[in-house]
């Protein structure tokens, strides 16, 4: 491996980072949209039996926003209402919704970082291929006066230079291609859990306008 690097050339250490930023970002990914983090199947269920004739008291809002994104947001009403039990829908469901819009900005991190890596890595091995274009030609000059040859070039620097080529264009693919597949797969897991909230509390809110009458 590290002869490869070595062949390739400096161009290449620009793609080594960002091979290990995007890894580090997809385990982070997979770590943090768990849906046990972002929306447990039962936690819509619970929250309305808990609230079926009145709201919960302090600790069991506490524990609800601690579970997850979704009960972050279910939190938020309750609050709402333990605040103010006279406040409007509309009232009601602008602080819901200032939550959900907390919850999807942290559900979109770092999603904006993989996809510029997915766009950049094959650019950077452009760049690695035009370097090694320049080393082709710079080996094709002419190595003595004006009586050489024109095109007796240095074999050594003219392999050094197809290589520096070669290795950056597959290794700027190599970064580029799955990064471009997890940051597709997380953009939709995103819009799924999105979509998930905004219907939970829709249906909450319906049901918190219940309790308020």
């Amino acid at each position: 491996m590290f002869l490869i690097i070595q062949a390739a050339g400096w161009p290449i250490w620009p793609l080594i980072a960002c091979s290990i930023l995007a890894m580090a970002l997809v385990i982070e990914r997979f770590a943090s949209l768990k849906t046990a983090k972002i929306a447990p199947p039962k936690l819509l269920d619970e929250a309305l039996t808990v609230s079926r004739s009145a709201i919960p008291g302090p600790d069991v809002v506490t524990q609800l926003e601690q579970n997850s994104a979704l009960g972050e947001v279910l939190a938020s009403g309750f609050r709402a209402l333990n605040a103010n039990p006279r406040c409007s829908e509309a009232d009601l469901r602008a602080t819901m919704e200032g939550a959900g819009r907390a919850v999807a900005h942290r559900l979109e991190r770092y999603l904006p970082a993989l996809a510029t890596i997915a766009s950049a890595a094959p650019l950077l091995g452009l760049l690695g291929t035009v370097i090694g274009m320049i080393e082709i030609f710079g080996s094709q000059a002419p190595a003595g006066g004006a009586g050489s040859a024109v095109g007796a070039g240095n074999p050594a620097q003219l392999a050094h230079g197809i290589s520096i080529a070669l290795y950056n264009t597959a290794f700027g693919l190599i970064v580029a291609i799955p990064s471009l597949i997890f940051w597709r797969y997380f953009r939709a897991r995103v819009d799924g859990y999105l979509l998930s909230l905004e219907l939970s509390t829709e249906r909450f809110v319906r049901h918190l306008n219940t309790l308020r009458r």
